[in-house]
């Protein structure tokens, strides 16, 4: 009777163990496929798939931080999110987050634009001693940048129209 309770709690607990499988590792992307996520070409110009860029990161919240037609390039942050817990702050420390973005807009030839989209989530971590951690981390989620090729596309073809 010993025995089987013991070889019974035995099987409990390997199908509770197997039950805990660890999922594989996620596989480093290339630099051509992360290019393939974060870049799309519209058929523009530089200055209309420019404005557009513009348009959206500011219709998606962002604040533009530098925009330059001449070099094709916008740099652009979203508002802080204060992402202090509450353990955190009984031990002093205070967490922030926010989304940069940067976008360059290349005319590939005449009435071919290509626009990159970088977006970065920055975590600052700070305590009362006055120490101070940040933490990029680059956003490689497909659907992100599906979303805002999206909205330039959309924003492209309303100025095309006009």
């Amino acid at each position: 009777m010993k025995t089987l309770s013991s070889q019974l709690l035995i099987a409990l607990i390997l199908i509770g163990l197997t039950g805990c499988a660890v999922p594989p590792p996620k596989k480093e992307m290339t630099s051509l496929e992360i290019q393939a996520v974060q870049a799309r070409n519209f058929e523009a110009d530089k200055k209309t798939a420019f404005n557009s860029v513009v348009s959206i990161l500011q219709d998606l919240g962002y604040i533009i931080g530098s925009a330059s037609l001449e070099t094709g390039f916008i740099t652009a942050e979203s508002a802080i999110k204060n992402d202090t817990g509450f353990f955190d702050a009984l031990g002093g420390i205070r967490r922030e987050q926010r989304v940069a973005v940067t976008a360059s807009i290349e005319e590939m030839k005449p009435n071919l634009t290509k626009v990159r989209f970088n977006f970065v989530s920055r975590v600052k971590r700070s305590a009362k001693s006055g120490q101070q951690a940040n933490d990029d981390l680059p956003l490689q989620n497909a659907q992100l940048y599906q979303h805002a090729f999206d909205k330039v596309g959309d924003a492209i073809f309303i100025r095309k129209a006009q």
